[in-house]
């Protein structure tokens, strides 16, 4: 995928259309797999795919392995029977009268929950079949991860939410006689977990079959941190930077002052023992990306810059002001992937503060890094965003990203005199508009791979945009809706993918 010119779009699985308030992974997705097949698109970019907690960011998951019960697909447990035709009406209508282009979580929760309940007292129910024999061999395949997620999930519930490090000490310090205990007091509860990760990745991998047959690849992201309430950090406390007391994150990731921040990012995961994990030879990190190739063709890493060193915030801080860069153990951990994994398809996120050293690592291991457009036009000439300084083909190329404003938003803030840069270096804005614009412009690039926000191809503003970093309020929330994505559209999309040299090779 790397070794030749290709294209494609950005989208999370949320902001899909849908019936049900929330995309899923039902017909709307496959919609649009069925776009991307015919506007000569080679690449879904998604964002990561975890069961999520308060204020709903995908970068904040409760397993850095298991999905999101939200994208599952009632039309398709309804097609499998664990649904009545009533069940699924009555939900359609909870959304009759709520605004199609944003997602109301609560109500998205209130009304799915129940009836994935209900799909699973209907799954108990059923005599022993294919069906059933298909969810014992998910359990038994993917029980190095799932048994703790599922005990993990059913005590949370328990604790009415309570994260782990409020629980009792005996199970919060996962003593072995009080695992024991919980799993028998709360197997029912593991059981109906399960049922909701089986679906989950039956659906996923259906979908992304579909995709791949239709010569897509999946492009996933993998944050490297993961959240301090979450089952990897509940059973794997060794390898992290806890207070050994009460379990808090004695030092917070985040990043210092930046282009999307006066105070920087305090994101609140707690940092990694790099020493602990060397003397593992990286086993918690292995598995976690051999287990991300099982449901993704391409994966991106997210703040790649933390694995050669990384911004730590002593705990008790409220802004990433005070913290202090910390060596990491990148080399040694990438070098032993390789040898366990073999060359692997990973995209570097190297904006923001990089250095020579975080340079010299991923070119190293010859990972592709990321160029985005929206950054190119603010500095001198040199500017290493600008597709001309693009110095290899080996990397990716955005318009924006989910943390970006949309390109129209983005260049409607700019002054008169920064869209006259911006329009100097394109010589003019095509009648299209501004989106298509700088479309043009990264398909156009010298980089193997260009992608772009579903939000730029359809010339969208920023109250459409999906993330803003340093905030908590109305992020995640986007959606489109069936009729946007037009044939006119894919046909001018498919043009310039073929103007522009990134149509598919049929091998």
């Amino acid at each position: 995928m790397f070794d030749r010119r290709s294209s494609g779009i950005l989208l999370h699985p949320t902001s899909l259309p849908s019936a049900y308030g929330i995309g899923d992974l039902g017909g709307g997705a496959y919609g649009f797999v069925d776009f991307l097949h015919s506007s000569d698109q080679q690449v879904w970019q998604i964002l990561p795919l975890g069961p999520t907690g308060s204020g709903n960011s995908p970068y904040l998951s409760y397993s850095a392995l298991a999905g999101n019960p939200l994208l599952i697909s009632l039309d398709i447990l309804f097609g499998d029977g664990l649904l009545t035709e009533e069940d699924i009406n009555q939900a359609k209508e909870k959304f009759e009268k709520v605004d199609p282009s944003r997602i109301n979580f609560q109500l998205v929760i209130e009304t799915k929950f129940p009836l994935l309940r209900k799909a699973f007292d209907t799954f108990q129910e059923t005599p022993e079949d294919e069906y059933k024999q298909e969810f014992d061999q998910f359990c038994h395949d993917y029980s190095y991860w799932l048994e703790n997620y599922s005990l993990f999930m059913a005590l949370k519930e328990y604790h009415h939410g309570a994260a782990w490090f409020q629980w009792d000490q005996d199970i919060a310090k996962r003593e072995p006689e009080a695992i024991h205990k919980w799993q028998l007091k709360l197997g029912d509860e593991m059981f109906y977990h399960k049922f909701l990760q089986f679906s989950f990745f039956r659906q996923w991998c259906n979908l992304k079959n579909y995709a791949n047959e239709r010569g897509i690849q999946i492009f996933g992201d993998i944050p490297i941190y993961v959240a301090h309430d979450s089952v990897d950090v509940w059973a794997n406390q060794g390898i992290f930077r806890l207070d050994e007391e009460t379990g808090a994150a004695a030092s917070m990731a985040g990043v210092p002052p930046d282009y999307f921040s006066e105070t920087g990012q305090l994101w609140g995961n707690p940092v990694y023992d790099w020493e602990a994990l060397e003397k593992t030879n990286f086993a918690w990190w292995v598995q976690r990306i051999k287990g991300m190739l099982q449901y993704v063709d391409i994966m991106r890493i997210d703040h790649f810059r933390g694995f050669e060193s990384f911004w730590a915030v002593p705990q008790g801080e409220t802004t990433a002001m005070n913290g202090e860069w910390v060596k990491a153990l990148g080399d040694e951990f990438f070098t032993i992937l390789e040898k366990e994994l073999g060359i692997l398809p990973i995209v570097a996120e190297d904006l923001g503060v990089i250095t020579p050293e975080v340079e010299a690592l991923r070119d190293k291991f010859s990972f592709p890094g990321m160029k985005v457009l929206h950054f190119a036009f603010d500095s001198d000439r040199a500017n290493g965003f600008l597709p001309y300084n693009y110095d290899n083909r080996n990397c990716v190329v955005y318009t924006g990203t989910h943390d970006n404003d949309t390109t129209v938003g983005w260049f409607e803030k700019r002054s008169f005199e920064e869209r006259n840069r911006v329009v100097d270096y394109l010589g003019s804005i095509c009648k299209e508009g501004i989106h298509w614009s700088l479309i043009r412009l990264a398909l156009g690039s010298v980089a193997n791979m260009a992608v772009f926000p579903v939000q730029d191809l359809l010339g969208l503003g920023s109250n459409s945009k999906m993330n803003t970093p340093g905030t908590v309020q109305d992020n995640w929330s986007w959606r489109y809706q069936d009729h946007d994505l037009t044939e006119d559209v894919g046909q001018h999309l498919q043009y310039l993918t073929y103007l522009y040299g990134r149509q598919p090779i049929n091998d």
